[in-house]
């Protein structure tokens, strides 16, 4: 790696993955450092601790267990859904079918999935159940589950009672629902007054893949189980998958920090208000448009090319996503001042023509 490549950008809105970790989350970790030699592959008090937890915070006695990647969780969640003759339905712009390379497919031995399209992000009823009714010969694979993201892959939020309809067309034809919750979190916190509960299992997600990384842990995701048979053979199957942590408790305990005091959601809502300082200050720029709504921690900017460039080169980090719109994430560490000189920064470039 060059000396360039190898320097840290100016100031980084690319992803919400390049945040470190939170100051709670590291606390966690280093107190199950300092308790010597503890038994492995969960086999810990943290372990237990945070599925306790996440019982609570989920009110139901629910399966949790820990894997290091939200390719895996999503990935191993859906195997444990279909088998390898099935399909899993989703959004076109679904970061399993995106961003994924395959793997959904890979970890059920060739399961398939069948995309549709929708309004910001989101997966309609009705697109549903138009791919469940497409063909039911035997010949083309069979729909057996559903998977949505919350938040969106565009920065959207599901409500409930929109989970609720894609919930109950899914269970119309027989089929389960998935929620890749990469950031579930900052839906959460958009989600004021609702509870987890409420936005998952009450409203008929079966699994969901609790997202840690983005949210201020160094690592790790949470795949919950709101119905127990569906988790059957989970543990083997992380274990084939190379997902079976043997020093759990470096992936569990951070979940600790995160939980206590609801520093989860302090985390989500402050990505998301650096979001909507972003967006605020985007929209009195002429030349640049908001493409989708700002509900989460996302922002997705229509600018000229030649902006884009100039910015950077000034040093600034973020991607050219879905559509071509540039894409802004804030994180929990994300700062007003650095969203501030974003977006003076952003002003001059446009200026600049």
């Amino acid at each position: 790696m060059s000396a360039e490549a190898a320097s840290p950008p100016f100031d980084n809105f690319a992803s919400d993955n390049n945040a470190g970790a939170c100051p709670e989350a590291l606390a966690a970790l280093m107190a199950a450092n300092a308790s010597g030699h503890v038994g492995g592959y969960g086999e810990d008090r943290w372990t237990h601790e945070v599925c306790d937890r996440m019982r609570a915070l989920f009110e139901t006695d629910c399966d949790v267990y820990f894997v290091f990647n939200g390719t895996a969780a999503n990935s191993l969640a859906l195997a444990s859904l279909c088998r390898p003759f099935h399909s899993v339905i989703c959004h076109e712009a679904a970061h399993v079918e995106t961003d994924e390379c395959g793997a959904p497919g890979f970890f059920s031995n060739g399961s398939v999935l069948m995309p549709s399209g929708g309004e910001n992000g989101k997966l309609r009823p009705e697109a549903i159940e138009t791919l469940a009714t497409k063909r039911r010969d035997i010949h083309y694979p069979k729909p057996r589950a559903v998977t949505v993201s919350q938040s969106t892959e565009l920065g959207s939020v599901y409500a409930p009672e929109e989970l609720r309809g894609v919930s109950e067309m899914a269970k119309r034809y027989g089929m389960r629902l998935h929620m890749d919750g990469a950031r579930f979190a900052n839906a959460m916190a958009a989600l004021e007054g609702c509870s987890p509960a409420d936005a998952t299992w009450r409203a008929g997600v079966d699994v969901l893949c609790f997202g840690g990384a983005k949210n201020g842990l160094p690592l790790g995701e949470a795949v919950v189980f709101f119905d127990h048979a569906l988790a059957e053979d989970f543990a083997y199957r992380a274990k084939q998958g190379g997902q079976l942590c043997s020093k759990m408790r470096f992936i569990s305990a951070p979940w600790i920090g995160l939980l206590e005091n609801d520093v989860w959601l302090k985390n989500a809502r402050h990505a998301n208000a650096m979001a909507q300082e972003l967006k605020r200050g985007a929209e009195t720029i002429d030349g640049v448009r908001i493409a989708y709504p700002c509900e989460a921690n996302a922002v997705f900017l229509d600018m000229p090319a030649t902006a884009a460039q100039r910015l950077r080169r000034k040093g600034w980090r973020f991607y050219d996503f879905i559509g071509g719109r540039s894409r802004l994430m804030c994180s929990w560490d994300t700062r007003p001042e650095t969203v501030a000189r974003f977006i003076a920064d952003l002003e001059q470039a446009v200026a600049a023509g």
